[in-house]
């Protein structure tokens, strides 16, 4: 068993439409007063978003998803020291948003999305996430499929890591994510989660966002269950299987748990 404890990423999205905060932090002042909260309670990474990638979900314009995450990264930087991570697909808000003070990117279409992407990363000195996504958020949900959900989510990480070799970004900036609940059923989902594991073979770090996701209302029977506690049961696998990375809407209770987590695994018997 990995002993380590897992970086922390809290949500912030300044959207009115997400699917489980949407609407509570768009106003800019809220969601740099959530932001800041959200670090004091331990997460050491905030992913900032400014477009909902929910299933159904429609896109929002480059200056619009502009105008809602600048000025809050710019005010959370100035403000803390935490790492800020910038949830986009478009090459214009990432470049903007890196100015802005984010020093992360984390592209939901493995930087497949918007051509100009790659080109971004490889001349910052960024970090990158690259994450498997089936179809778009408005179809995604369509009916997925498989053959063999593992070894062609890999197989696809693998070739977008290469991509990014290719162009001169190193392997120690590059995290892989699966994309759960992107284009995947909960079979598929709870499938790619138990083996986690073997995606350490790729030679990142993993970054895994499954917090209050839908497949955690049918894990526990009730699709409209609070989901908090499923997630921390998800988080405390994950963290297990030694993901270096995970996403999460409820900062302080992760943080909690994992600390807990980590006294029982790493004392002496």
């Amino acid at each position: 068993m990995d002993r380590s404890i897992p970086v922390v990423m809290g949500v912030v999205n300044v959207t009115p439409d997400s699917f489980s905060d949407g609407g509570r932090f768009f106003d800019a002042d809220h969601a740099v007063e959530h932001a800041l909260q959200l670090a004091a309670e331990g997460a050491a990474i905030l992913d900032i978003g400014g477009e909902s990638t929910r299933p159904g979900a429609e896109s929002v314009s480059v200056d619009e998803e502009l105008r809602r995450v600048v000025p809050v990264i710019e005010r959370v930087a100035a403000q803390s020291d935490v790492a800020i991570s910038i949830d986009t697909s478009k090459a214009v808000v990432a470049r903007d948003s890196l100015a802005a003070g984010a020093t992360l990117i984390n592209d939901i279409t493995g930087l497949a999305g918007d051509a100009e992407m790659l080109d971004v990363v490889a001349a910052s000195d960024c970090r990158v996430c690259v994450m498997h996504m089936r179809g778009t958020p408005r179809t995604m949900q369509d009916n997925p499929q498989y053959d063999d959900v593992v070894g062609e989510v890999m197989g696809y990480l693998a070739e977008r890591r290469n991509a990014l070799e290719v162009a001169g970004v190193s392997r120690d900036r590059i995290l892989l994510d699966p994309g759960i609940g992107f284009g995947k059923n909960g079979a598929h989902n709870l499938e790619l989660l138990r083996r986690i594991g073997e995606f350490h073979e790729l030679g990142c770090p993993l970054l895994v966002g499954h917090s209050r996701k839908r497949f955690l209302g049918e894990v526990l029977g009730d699709p409209t269950a609070d989901r908090t506690a499923a997630t921390l049961g998800v988080s405390l696998w994950l963290t297990s299987q030694g993901v270096q990375v995970i996403r999460v809407h409820d900062v302080r209770l992760t943080v909690e748990a994992l600390k807990a987590f980590h006294a029982v695994a790493s004392s002496e018997p």
